[in-house]
């Protein structure tokens, strides 16, 4: 197993062990299976696991996993704060402790607020006085760094990473992510202010494996390489020293032990120029069921009143190149759940994106196109429930 430093040079598994996808019994985690899943992991060099407040059951598992087998202080646990719930400071205590009850620990190595999509988050629980009760928790060793997870765009992802002084951060990233979310932008911009940068969904919920066309797993077949598709998108990653850990969601022994070793083979800059123009030609297979050709360069941005062009496109490119659902569940966490709203509908039809588009897109025609799809009235409908609750005036 290899390893990085976190801020303070304490060595993490460049794999960690993401405690959402645990396999169900009867509705329950299966905890021998995870038991047995994690300790693999485990013996293999993993330190580094990762759950969260709403992950049913997870929380739970994990700590009764670690205190009968002893090994609690061996290993580094990650865990979040819903602070979409939080109205108050007296809800973070009842969270927080409620948290370290289910991982049977009195602290947390690693924790999170969680799921922020907009400066609008971070910025509510700074009114609540969450600054306060994390230099507490932290002076009194509850919590030993603190972080933050995040889907959105990046220029509200720069701003709560330079609002801060983090000790760490988690970003959805991959292959097909590289300009979307954080991005890259966000991933160096973590790097060289010395945050390490936690990646979540780098196989994009397993569709970089499961849903790839027919022609994008035969151009890595035909390599010659002999990496599945799982390691080809491990290694893009690992190719990166600005990543620090890579959470993956393994339910199976084999998964465990297939990623443990690309874990322990991938070396920063290990890429060839061949391995990059393979994963170039895959994206762009799956890239050729997209709608707009949207490249992500954000020039057309931005926008006068405030519509999130290219994260619009994102999503409902996604749509078509993965499922309706995971386009729509895509939009609703990026631009649907913005403080500022950044709705296609928006638009008056200036035209000043169109001249700043290399790609030469009709955007307005393509914007209404998009709305349509990404967001139909019960979409419509349910954002806006989202929002009355997420921007809700706080006592």
């Amino acid at each position: 197993m290899q390893y990085r430093k976190d801020k303070y040079g304490n060595d993490l598994s460049v794999l960690g062990f993401g405690c959402m996808r645990f396999t169900k019994k009867g509705g329950n985690i299966d905890i021998d299976k995870a038991e047995q899943e994690i300790l693999e992991a485990y013996r293999a060099g993993v330190n580094y696991y990762d759950t969260a407040y709403i992950y049913p059951g997870s929380e739970a598992a994990v700590g009764e996993i670690f205190e009968r087998n002893h090994i609690r202080e061996k290993i580094n646990i990650a865990t979040k704060l819903p602070q979409y719930l939080i109205r108050n400071l007296s809800a973070v205590d009842k969270y927080f402790n409620e948290e370290l009850s289910r991982l049977r620990t009195t602290y947390v190595d690693y924790y999170l607020m969680h799921h922020l999509t907009d400066v609008a988050m971070w910025e509510n629980m700074k009114r609540v006085g969450i600054l306060e009760w994390i230099k507490e928790k932290k002076k009194s060793g509850a919590i030993r760094n603190i972080g933050f997870s995040y889907h959105g765009n990046t220029d509200n992802f720069l701003t709560i990473l330079n609002d801060y002084d983090w000790d760490m951060c988690q970003i959805q990233y991959n292959y097909l992510d590289e300009v979307s979310q954080a991005g890259v932008e966000g991933l160096k911009a973590a790097a060289a202010k010395g945050i390490p940068v936690v990646i979540m969904e780098p196989l994009r919920g397993g569709k970089l494996v499961n849903m790839l066309p027919a022609e994008a797993r035969r151009t890595m077949q035909e390599s010659g390489r002999g990496w599945s598709p799982a390691e080809w998108g491990l290694r893009w990653l690992y190719n990166q020293p600005e990543v620090t850990v890579v959470l993956s969601g393994m339910n199976s022994i084999e998964m465990v032990q297939e990623n443990c070793r690309t874990a322990s083979e991938a070396l920063p800059g290990h890429f060839t120029d061949s391995d990059f123009a393979v994963l170039s030609a895959v994206t762009k297979k799956i890239n050729e069921k997209e709608k707009v050709g949207c490249t992500g360069c954000r020039y057309c941005m931005p926008c006068p009143q405030g519509v999130d062009i290219p994260g619009i496109f994102r999503c409902y490119n996604a749509m078509f190149i993965e499922s309706k659902a995971q386009g729509r569940r895509q939009y609703f966490q990026t631009v649907g759940l913005t403080r500022s709203p950044a709705f296609a509908t928006q638009c008056i039809q200036c035209g000043k994106c169109e001249k700043h588009c290399p790609q030469e897109i009709p955007i307005r025609e393509k914007l209404k196109e998009a709305d349509h799809a990404v967001r139909p009235l019960p979409y419509k409908i349910g954002i806006n429930v989202a929002r009355k609750f997420v921007f809700r005036k706080q006592k």
